[in-house]
């Protein structure tokens, strides 16, 4: 049985992984923090997540810069719901340790720190550590994933969806040159985070696009997926989930075949990925940790539309995070996340 710890257990995303963690047959979920600064410090789970009140009195206990080298001690794997700032300083705290990281935020996911300054707000001081870091897009890294020397940066929500659907017919090179693929994805609230705000409070969302051109997801889209995008993320008045859609032009070779052959190539033997007969919603996958597929190829037009659902709290974040720990702890990569 490997040990485990959530650091920033009182967020969604931390809570999705306690969920997960508490039942999984081989992880054993031993402790929770919060920064020392936190209004959650020296509660229980159940208290911050009335849903997750039968975890016993597991309690969220607060935890400054100088203890988090100890954990790496004390636990084989420590999963990071943090901030990007805070994950950027203790994923190198621990780094000095023995302990698997799975780090949830942003800090390690892009190799360019100048791209990194200026989509996150501050310089990364660890560049030798980013050089390490594996991305954990699990369908599509789990070799790399399975090697890692420690850390692995799970992928945010929006380009979870928006790669697991481009990048099977990029892998064929399908793609014109010529047209940039369009991105347009739907978030709901969750993904704003648990801390209140005006603009993510579900009374003030209707439909509406935000981070045009700007937003931080576009470089990691664009550095996996090897190629540039037009990326339009909207904030949608439902709680949990995402819908990405994509518009791509093709060669003038590509056939139906070839498209329909990218993608049942690409996710033959992949279980957390359903290939889908009518377009995905967000409901159908909304506590799941699947991506539902599915896309239509015009021939005249020379163009692929493919939609593609997850769960951001799941699929985005927490059973991805669990899915590459599976991987690279050598386990049953569905074990924990599928019964």
């Amino acid at each position: 049985m490997y040990s485990c710890c959530v650091l920033g257990a009182s967020g969604y995303t931390g809570a999705e992984l306690v969920n997960i963690l508490w039942s999984h047959p081989s992880i054993s979920l031993d402790a929770c923090y919060v920064s020392a600064n936190s209004a959650d410090a020296g509660k229980t789970i159940g208290q911050v997540h009335p849903s997750l009140s039968h975890i016993g009195g597991l309690s969220m206990q607060a935890l400054t810069d100088s203890a988090v080298s100890a954990l790496g001690e004390s636990h084989d794997i420590i999963f990071l719901a943090l901030p990007h700032e805070v994950s950027h300083h203790w994923a190198h705290l621990l780094s000095y340790t023995n302990a698997f990281v799975f780090d949830l935020s942003g800090a390690y996911r892009l190799s360019d720190t100048q791209s990194f300054e200026r989509h996150y707000g501050f310089a990364h001081q660890y560049p030798e550590l980013l050089s390490e870091a594996v991305y954990g897009l699990a369908e599509w890294h789990k070799e790399d994933i399975a090697s890692a020397k420690q850390l692995i940066a799970v992928p945010g929500c929006y380009p979870t969806a928006s790669l697991l659907a481009l990048k099977p017919l990029v892998q064929q090179s399908l793609l014109s040159q010529q047209q940039m693929p369009i991105i347009n994805a739907t978030s709901g609230v969750s993904g704003a985070g648990r801390k209140a705000s005006m603009t993510s409070s579900f009374f003030e969302v209707s439909l509406q696009a935000y981070g045009v051109h700007t937003h931080r997801h576009t470089p990691e889209i664009e550095a996996f997926a090897h190629t540039q995008v037009i990326f339009t993320p909207h904030l949608g008045a439902f709680k949990r989930g995402i819908l990405a859609t994509i518009t791509a032009f093709t060669h003038t070779h590509v056939t139906q075949a070839d498209v329909d052959y990218a993608f049942e190539i690409a996710y033959a033997n992949k279980p957390f990925v359903r290939i889908c007969e009518q377009w995905p919603k967000v409901d159908q996958v909304a506590h799941t940790p699947f991506c539902d597929i599915h896309w239509s190829f015009d021939s005249e037009k020379r163009c692929v539309i493919v939609s593609a659902a997850i769960d951001n709290l799941l699929k985005g974040a927490a059973s991805q995070a669990v899915q590459c720990a599976n991987i690279r702890l050598g386990l049953p990569e569905t074990q924990g996340l599928i019964a």
